[in-house]
């Protein structure tokens, strides 16, 4: 096997691979004066099982799009000289919420991703929580694999709730069935009825409207479930919401914190007692480091490491996705 952690995801790649219990491969990487780059492997791939990591999320050093056409073109270069295998694994993937045409023209981009990866003859995908899993599912032609988040956040939601009622809550439609989801997997690992809720949101042009609430969550803490966290105005609208309501206690619980600009109205409201956060991408693990005891984060590097081993080894990955053997 051939581990290999591109610049950005350094401090996942490391977390891998000590949990797969290999080193992290050498490689280079050149960014030229224009704007463009290379990568390169410094060691034989030949022959190799391959598996090269990259969270796609924009950020200070890179854009999303400098980062999708570095794994890409290593992805290329590895199969050119020689790769019998090569898996890109990608926790954070970018473009995968742009996956179908909502106004007249649109582009389907998660289609136009899947093609890009194909190109390069990926043998494939693996990532981390999708925004939406059928149609990432659907827009692929190499194998996919899509892992699940909901286990480290049990643990989390159990240690924060402590013997307090729980209430899961996803704080728009569109989230629904991934609240759903982990309202089941908490049931079954603690044994405790736990409560459901969800808030309407429409968004058009920038222009969040709907009121609709439903759920009981007063006395009760409230876990707020989704995908992602980018400005953190969908979490912090329900968490209001929520407080009006007489919740005890809110958390946002997300697998990806982007934390953009304008995000840090999140950590200022009061609404919100804590955001939890995996550290798939290095924009959550900087954040945590500033807003310290306002963030807690869940390692992933354990989750992604199982499902590479496993991968490798011709194993059943069934459980690592949320799918019954």
């Amino acid at each position: 096997m051939r581990f290999f952690a591109l610049k950005g995801t350094d401090r996942l790649g490391f977390s891998v691979a000590q949990a797969l219990g290999v080193g992290v491969d050498p490689h280079e990487e050149r960014d030229f004066e224009d704007g463009e780059h290379k990568a390169r492997p410094l060691v034989s791939v030949r022959g190799q099982d391959v598996y090269v990591l990259h969270s796609l999320a924009g950020g200070a050093d890179a854009s999303a799009n400098d980062k999708l056409l570095k794994l890409l073109f290593f992805i290329a270069t590895c199969r050119e000289n020689g790769a019998a295998r090569v898996t890109a694994v990608a926790p954070y993937l970018a473009y995968a919420r742009k996956d179908r045409q909502t106004k007249s023209r649109d582009p389907v981009t998660m289609r136009y991703l899947a093609q890009l990866f194909e190109a390069m003859r990926t043998d494939c995908l693996v990532t981390l929580e999708v925004h939406n899993l059928a149609a990432f599912q659907n827009a692929f032609r190499c194998r996919t694999v899509h892992l699940d988040a909901r286990r480290p956040f049990c643990t989390a939601v159990r240690e924060l709730a402590g013997d307090a009622p729980v209430v899961i809550f996803s704080p728009d439609g569109g989230g629904v069935k991934r609240a759903g989801l982990l309202k089941e997997s908490y049931e079954a690992t603690s044994g405790s009825a736990t409560g459901f809720g969800f808030m309407e949101k429409h968004r058009s042009r920038g222009v969040v409207t709907g009121d609709l609430f439903a759920g009981d969550v007063d006395g009760k803490v409230v876990f707020l479930v989704d995908d992602m966290i980018s400005t953190g105005g969908t979490m912090l609208r329900a968490a209001r919401a929520c407080r009006e309501r007489g919740a005890k206690a809110v958390y946002a619980v997300a697998t990806h914190g982007l934390f953009g600009k304008g995000s840090e109205t999140l950590f200022a409201d009061g609404a919100i007692d804590k955001v939890v956060v995996t550290d798939s991408l290095a924009s959550a693990s900087d954040e945590a480091a500033v807003r310290q005891g306002r963030i807690e984060l869940v390692p992933c590097g354990a989750l992604v490491a199982e499902a590479i081993a496993r991968l490798h080894g011709s194993g059943s990955i069934a459980d690592l996705v949320g799918m019954e053997s």
